[in-house]
């Protein structure tokens, strides 16, 4: 996959010793949850091979879209990004994509809690083709969503934004209404920053 090889050079090649710089603002390529009216947006740059990102994705997010996305009070707005293995996390978010918004996070849900199993056994096969499934995805469908080279250079292209216009770093990374939150993603981490701004 050259455009996911030449990404990988890309990241290596930027500075990213700028700091955070905050996020840019919510366009028609990103997928989303919850109201685009709500009062909070909470914006998470994550990587399907990060572990620290699987781990937010399966113990912290459910009771945090629970209280806040599901309730209407945020609107939450997920980001690809790639971190090593590259191209294992570009194969997710491909896959992802080619599932459509209405099935783009079950993906990126079957794929974060397979994501061990991959590292456990080196199959990654098996776990996309199961997170595929579960968007209705069969096996030939997935070979054509990870060959579309239009959709690898569209990843490529948001990665390169995320890294050269919002300076980001690491994974994962949470944005809330512009501002990075520090420290552990915990669900009290995520209260003590969401619930003042609701309160206003």
């Amino acid at each position: 996959m050259t455009g996911l090889r030449r990404l990988t050079f890309v990241i290596g090649a930027i500075a990213l010793a700028a700091g955070l710089g905050g996020a840019s603002p919510v366009g028609k390529d990103d997928m989303t949850l919850g109201d685009p009216r709500a009062k909070v947006t909470v914006i998470e740059y994550a990587s399907l091979s990060c572990p620290h990102c699987a781990h937010f994705n399966n113990e912290v997010f459910p009771a945090f879209r629970k209280k806040y996305i599901d309730t209407g009070k945020v609107r939450f707005v997920y980001r690809e990004f790639l971190t090593p293995p590259a191209e294992l996390a570009a194969l997710g978010a491909l896959t992802a994509r080619c599932a459509g918004p209405k099935n783009y996070f079950k993906v990126i849900d079957v794929f974060f809690r397979g994501q061990a199993e991959i590292y456990r056994t080196g199959k990654a096969r098996d776990v996309i083709l199961r997170a595929g499934k579960a968007a209705g995805l069969n096996e030939k469908k997935v070979n054509a969503c990870l060959a579309d080279k239009a959709a690898q250079d569209a990843l490529d292209a948001r990665v390169k934004r995320w890294i050269e216009e919002d300076k980001i770093d690491s994974t994962p990374t949470l944005v809330i209404n512009g501002k990075v939150l520090e420290g552990a993603h915990t669900i009290e981490a995520l209260d003590a920053a969401i619930q003042p701004l609701l309160a206003r």
